[in-house]
């Protein structure tokens, strides 16, 4: 391949998403790979055309509760190397990772958790979730770690359920004390990319203002572009040298979120 094109995208319920067009988008798009999450479904439970399409290779993991959770990796080629979770029961037990190997490069497809809990008297969440979301991110990062101590670059793909910016959503201040947008989540994005980790997107837009990737289902949200930034493409140190180019395609349509994606040279996948 001349060049490799990871997306990423978080289907809100791939048979539902399938009803609104999956297969047609997935066969005309232009991704190598494709990394979904919130699949929320075994594969027995998929249509064939989705569970198996034609020229593509899949792999998924399922929550242990019914319904809920759940990534999956769809690629041109087949991996050299497939892994499943964090090796950590709290976190495998919501199917919210997967690893595939082509050549040198590790591609993830992951699930954060949201930091929400139980809706209060108020009518708002608490954030009774954040330490395990943040745990999460810490394990991940780790064993990412280790990866790139072995010499491989990786590229960890999905719904990190966090704008790390205010620019990556449309009403910052408002959404301070919401989980996806608190400090403490913010900082551990940060603390990410202060390991020399690359955020696609900003590193090929620096200043884009209104570019998000999920919208609240509320009516006329969307189409106000009322919206928040938090799938993400984080490439290692190793893989950032080879990235050309990322976008969001905000036009695709069939879930709350869209789209993202991101163009690398096939050097990445080494020799």
């Amino acid at each position: 391949m001349p060049n490799l094109t990871l997306t990423s995208w978080n289907v809100n319920g791939l048979r539902a998403c399938s009803d609104k067009g999956f297969a047609a988008w997935l066969h005309a798009c232009d991704a190598d790979v494709v990394c979904l999450q919130e699949v929320r479904a075994k594969p027995e439970q998929l249509p064939a055309e989705v569970r198996e399409p034609a020229g593509w290779h899949t792999a998924f993991v399922a929550a242990d509760k019914a319904g809920y959770s759940g990534v999956s990796i769809y690629a041109r080629q087949r991996w050299d190397e497939l892994r499943i979770g964090l090796d950590r029961p709290e976190f495998d037990c919501e199917g919210r990772v997967l690893w595939a190997r082509f050549g040198d490069l590790w591609v993830v497809s992951a699930y954060f958790p949201n930091g929400n809990g139980a809706t209060l008297p108020n009518g708002k969440r608490s954030n009774d979730r954040v330490p395990y979301k943040l745990a999460f991110y810490q394990r991940l990062f780790d064993l990412a770690a280790e990866k790139i101590a072995a010499g491989h670059p990786v590229a960890v793909l999905g719904d990190w359920n966090t704008a790390p910016q205010p620019i990556d959503l449309a009403r910052p201040k408002e959404n301070r004390e919401t989980s996806g947008f608190l400090p403490v989540e913010c900082a551990e994005v940060e603390r990410w990319l202060a390991a020399g980790w690359t955020d696609t997107f900003r590193r090929v837009h620096p200043a884009a203002t209104g570019a998000y990737s999920w919208w609240s289902q509320r009516f006329g949200v969307r189409q106000k572009n009322i919206g928040w930034r938090i799938d993400l493409a984080l490439c290692s140190p190793a893989a950032a040298p080879h990235l050309r180019d990322a976008r969001i395609d905000a036009h695709v349509l069939g879930s709350d979120h869209c789209p993202i994606v991101a163009h690398f040279d096939s050097a990445i996948l080494g020799k």
